[in-house]
């Protein structure tokens, strides 16, 4: 009898290697870009009571160049594969893009349905940011600077209190009761307070953002340390740990995700608490930008900030994930976020 093993055979998967030879969304998002481009150079604007919303043609050529690169990587097979494995997820994003923008183009420029000068095209950003940059840049750093010493000092007494409080029965007792009572109490509800303590409004703006910060972390931080499986504490102990050892080897550690939680919701209170310090006081920043563009109805700037201000943001919680990420990496693939 013959016994001889034949290899299993290899059926072809439809569409199997295809993926890397041509870029079906971005040829989506071509189309959509061209379009954009299209209607913005041939479709004359609406009269709005001056000459014409400047940077009209530019944002017209630059679609239309646009739409001419992402035509390129769809179709450039597998000279662009390598690049196209980070632009992939990309696609229906920059697709919908330019969709948008289209959209609001029409309704603004071309239509006029929306009034002016509430709302403005696409194009008026552009004139923003090259006509205004260097108030808009300063105004972003000085909101870094602004939230950056306010979130850190925030954090850290946070840190620092919940720590002591998860650990000492003594300091929970005490303390706890404050931060139920005063906690809750949002932190530009006491700018009238703050503004009478500090000596000026830029100390005032830093103690409220770290208030908003200090205290999401400060319960977090508590409830994880609190939460701490005793073993852990009991198999230290066996070993010889020190108290020093079992605080900052084996709660600290072990409370790390709740932290990085309480941080993540601090930074939701520190951009509102920011926003409205700012344009109640501080001298410069994206929250007196605004209020700025608002007292002039120039209400192109103020749409710009607000795009700035997304940004900036978001990006602020993506080093943050980037942070946790990094000092959770023995987490990865058990905790999901």
């Amino acid at each position: 009898m013959n016994s001889t093993v034949h290899p299993p055979l290899s059926v072809p998967v439809a569409g199997a290697g295809s993926s890397s030879a041509w870029w079906p969304a971005g040829l989506g998002a071509a189309v959509a870009w061209a379009a954009l481009g299209a209607l913005t150079l041939v479709w004359p604007n609406k009269p709005a009571g001056f000459s014409d919303w400047t940077y009209t043609s530019e944002l017209g050529w630059f679609s239309l160049v646009l739409a001419a690169v992402l035509a390129l990587l769809g179709l450039g097979g597998r000279r662009t594969a390598p690049l196209l494995r980070h632009l992939r997820p990309l696609g229906p994003w920059l697709t919908a893009l330019g969709l948008g923008l289209a959209a609001w183009e029409v309704v603004t420029a071309k239509l006029g349905w929306l009034p002016t000068p509430f709302f403005a095209p696409p194009q008026s950003l552009a004139e923003v940011y090259v006509s205004d940059w260097q108030r808009l840049g300063d105004s972003a750093a000085h909101s870094l600077v602004l939230l950056g010493v306010g979130i850190a000092s925030g954090a850290l007494v946070g840190f620092g209190v919940g720590v002591l409080m998860g650990w000492s029965r003594r300091a929970h007792y005490w303390i706890h009761p404050v931060l139920r009572v005063l906690g809750p109490i949002p932190p530009t509800a006491l700018l009238p307070i703050s503004f009478y303590f500090f000596p000026s409004s830029w100390s005032t703006a830093v103690f409220l953002i770290a208030l908003g910060t200090g205290f999401p972390v400060a319960v977090l931080t508590w409830s994880g340390v609190a939460s701490v499986n005793r073993q852990f504490y009991d198999v230290a102990r066996t070993l010889g740990a020190s108290e020093a050892f079992l605080v900052f080897r084996v709660a600290i550690p072990a409370a790390l995700p709740q932290v990085f939680v309480g941080l993540f919701m601090g930074l939701g209170h520190a951009f509102a608490t920011l926003v409205v310090a700012e344009m109640l006081g501080v001298k410069s920043g994206l929250g007196w930008y605004l209020s700025w563009a608002q007292g002039w109805a120039s209400y192109s700037n103020m749409y710009g900030a607000l795009l700035v201000m997304a940004l900036l943001f978001s990006g602020l919680i993506s080093l943050l994930f980037a942070l946790r990420d990094r000092l959770l990496s023995w987490q990865k693939g058990v905790v999901k976020w």
